[in-house]
């Protein structure tokens, strides 16, 4: 049954959840974060998975790792780019953290940013739920890459849809 809702789970459906208004809200606090810290944090939403990947098994996770790559959130210069990573059709969020975090965060601390946004979305409180992640994601990067604010952006803060 999960092909099925990937299938029927549209873009329309993810923008419903995370309209214009909320991508703004997302964006500036994404800024503000980065203001705190060195690190960059990536926000991408996926409505639903192609079918392909769905029927061969691709987890959230797995998935979750090829956005990561695929959009070069790890090509920072102090590799320090983090995915936040919503899945809509599977009900999963994932958080993938480059190589400058490993060994200063514990996955355990990703996962409770991850499970604290599910029962957000699980609430219907999608705004609610993404700025708790942005900001507590904001907060294990300035832990590990504080900043003074004059950073440059490598990349973008605007969330984007897959």
């Amino acid at each position: 049954m999960r092909w099925l809702n990937h299938l029927l789970t549209t873009r329309w459906t993810a923008r419903r959840h995370f309209p214009s208004a909320t991508l703004d809200a997302l964006e500036v606090a994404i800024a503000a974060g980065e203001r705190t810290h060195r690190g960059e944090l990536r926000v991408v939403i996926e409505a639903g998975m192609d079918l392909a990947h769905v029927l061969d098994g691709v987890t959230p996770r797995q998935r979750a790792l090829q956005v990561f790559a695929d959009l070069g959130v790890w090509d920072t210069q102090e590799n320090n780019g983090v995915l936040l990573f919503v899945d809509i059709a599977d009900h999963a969020v994932e958080i993938v953290a480059d190589r400058g975090y490993r060994s200063h965060i514990e996955a355990s601390a990703w996962a409770e940013v991850c499970a604290a946004m599910s029962r957000h979305f699980a609430a219907r409180e999608f705004q609610q739920g993404a700025l708790y992640g942005i900001g507590r994601a904001a907060a294990l990067m300035a832990s590990v890459f504080p900043g003074d604010g004059s950073d440059p952006d490598e990349l973008p803060n605007r969330p984007s849809f897959i």
